[in-house]
């Protein structure tokens, strides 16, 4: 349940995949109303993580290996599919917004992408279904836009066991 004080998060859902590379329709598990809620929670569990502001806006693409690995060439360099890439509009310290009695725009956070493919590999390697998988790494994008990232074993196990807290929020 939102409270007033609670941050206002808009998500945009971009399904661009609606088809494997094999030609086998995808269906999703997870309705965009689903998402959405779950990124509201996210966001008012994580609230001192965001900047300062009231209301805030991300895009969460879904999409297939083709797609993601023409990203992940393009800005990390690395000619491969990967299952999620999180592209932050604010790095580093983020910037101090007067006080307004109401924020004319949301303050957009960045882009989130997973590959459908990739997940759907990673769920059955996992032994799990991909409506667990998907979270999974949307929770993992939404970290690294909120500023977590993992250049060592110790941060990575503490942002593992964030996105385990997130899940378990919604009901995972």
């Amino acid at each position: 349940m939102m409270i007033a004080s609670d941050p206002i998060i808009d998500l945009n859902v971009q399904d661009a995949f609606a088809v494997s590379s094999d030609q086998t329709p995808i269906s999703y598990p997870i309705s965009s109303q689903t998402w959405k809620n779950w990124f509201q929670t996210w966001g008012n569990s994580l609230i001192s993580y965001l900047p300062v502001g009231d209301h805030y806006e991300l895009t969460l693409r879904l999409t297939g290996d083709q797609e993601i690995q023409s990203l992940n060439a393009q800005y990390r360099q690395k000619n491969q599919p990967t299952d999620v890439l999180a592209f932050a509009t604010l790095e580093g310290n983020f910037p101090k917004i007067p006080d307004q009695p109401e924020f004319l725009e949301p303050l957009y956070i960045g882009d989130i992408i997973i590959s459908v493919e990739t997940a759907q590999k990673q769920a059955q390697q996992q032994g799990h279904s991909l409506k667990r998988e998907l979270p999974w790494l949307a929770s993992h994008g939404f970290l690294h836009l909120l500023g977590w990232d993992h250049p060592d074993e110790p941060s990575l196990q503490k942002m593992l066991q964030q996105q385990e807290t997130l899940l378990k929020i919604v009901g995972l």
